[in-house]
């Protein structure tokens, strides 16, 4: 029987937490600020970790001020927001879906919201703005698209995730195509764009993605009852009172939403949202959808990627989504193999 506590606020109502989940959540947090701090001070001038709190509570020099705050903060809270986009939207699609494999890598969104990108970039020669802008369109086109062509009085796993999977190869090949057709300049562009990096992020990509998870997290939490139900079936959450479509289109556009502006910020930074979500589960052991242990797995892989990105290769620092697709690769190659041997593949 699992350790849980019942939680009282002051207004009267109770919250059921389990005891284990809690502490994960606290744990991968304190890790992520951690690392965050870690990250700030890393770069051609280092700086300590003292001094690195110090100046983010406004008692550092000029000199660490302009380097905290005007270089090195914005990449890092830009890499959190990434990273618990993709975490939250894969454990969304995995519960949706009710397969490991549900994820919005395996699903082709990532893949949509790069042809978006590629589109501005190759056909239009667009500014950062507008690539970000067409990265969003051409993820929520192919998230409708991947609805609408596996909907069959209602949306169910492996068909969601088989249609997914033609809708990436379908993609997959317009984006090479894309690349065929773009001069040199705009191609060298793409592909460094198309490898998912944390480069130059300022101030101007945090503030659009901090806006969206300020309303779109409350949403997904909200809702997070009657996901939990829907895994234990559509039959059954519908007599438990749960309108399972309405909720299902509801979290699948959020996910979506998420996927799409984590691409946009910071290009298709892969298996975070695989990943994410399954380590999360098998650390907290619990059945349900686990979103926020997912969220803050996802902030603390991407910005351990990072920092490992910066400093694991020497002199040669590589884009972060480099670092996350090796990992991420191997896991998937595991979670397939286990797949297999428990007769589910």
């Amino acid at each position: 029987m699992r350790n849980t506590r019942t939680l009282r606020t002051p207004g009267g109502l109770s919250v059921r937490a389990d005891v284990r989940v809690l502490a994960v959540v606290g744990a991968l947090l304190l890790a992520t600020a951690a690392a965050s701090v870690v990250l700030i001070g890393t770069g051609d001038f280092p700086i300590s970790f003292g001094d690195v709190l110090r100046t983010l509570a406004g008692n550092g020099t000029a000199g660490q001020d302009f380097i905290v705050n005007e270089l090195r903060l914005p990449r890092v809270l830009v890499g959190l927001l990434v990273g618990a986009s993709l975490g939250l939207g894969g454990a969304l699609f995995q519960s949706v879906s009710r397969n490991p494999l549900g994820s919005p890598d395996v699903l082709g969104l990532s893949q949509g919201a790069t042809s978006g990108a590629l589109v501005v970039i190759v056909l239009l020669s667009g500014s950062a703005a507008q690539v970000t802008v067409g990265a969003l369109i051409g993820g929520l086109v192919t998230g409708l698209a991947i609805y609408l062509l596996a909907w069959k009085q209602g949306v169910h796993g492996y068909r969601l995730v088989l249609v997914g999977i033609g809708v990436s190869a379908v993609v997959t090949a317009v984006n090479g195509y894309l690349l065929t057709k773009a001069d040199l300049v705009d191609a060298t562009r793409a592909v460094v764009w198309m490898t998912g990096s944390l480069d130059g992020r300022d101030w101007s990509q945090v503030w659009p993605l901090l806006a969206l998870c300020a309303v779109l997290v409350p949403l997904v939490l909200a809702n997070a009852r009657g996901l939990r139900m829907m895994e234990m079936g559509d039959d059954v959450s519908n007599a438990l009172g749960v309108r399972v479509e309405r909720v299902r289109m509801l979290l699948m556009v959020a996910a979506v939403l998420l996927t799409a502006a984590a691409t946009a910020a910071a290009g298709p930074v892969s298996f975070v949202a695989l990943t994410a979500p399954q380590l999360a589960r098998r650390l907290t052991r619990s059945p349900g959808p686990n979103l926020v242990p997912s969220l803050s797995m996802g902030a603390a892989l991407l910005v351990t990627a990072d920092w490992a990105s910066q400093r694991a290769f020497g002199a040669d620092q590589l884009p972060v989504g480099v670092v996350t697709g090796v990992l991420g690769g191997v896991y998937l190659l595991w979670l397939l193999v286990t797949e297999r041997r428990a007769g589910r593949i």
